[in-house]
């Protein structure tokens, strides 16, 4: 697994810049597409994958400790889907 100060300097040495101005980069690429979310947007990235907004439907779970039903409110999740080029390089 890679954490976020490994994928930063991986990030700085790539793009021959500073750890802390990969650090911004990073930063603003995730603000913009958490940004982008909220506001009902999807961000593609060709060849990489498409961020989106899910609705998950309310549903009837049950508590695993004691078995009574409890009400799971709808709720938007998001979600990743992966690119051709994405898939390809994985496999």
């Amino acid at each position: 697994m890679v954490n976020k100060s490994e994928l930063v300097e991986a990030i700085a040495g790539s793009a021959d810049i500073s750890k802390a101005a990969a650090g911004r980069a990073l930063d603003a690429i995730t603000d913009s597409i958490a940004s982008a979310l909220k506001n009902g947007d999807q961000v593609a990235l060709v060849g990489f994958g498409t961020f989106l907004v899910k609705e998950r439907a309310a549903r009837t779970g049950r508590n695993p400790q004691t078995g009574a039903p409890i009400d799971i409110p709808a709720a938007k999740i998001p979600s990743f889907k992966a690119g051709k080029a994405l898939k390809d390089a994985v496999n």
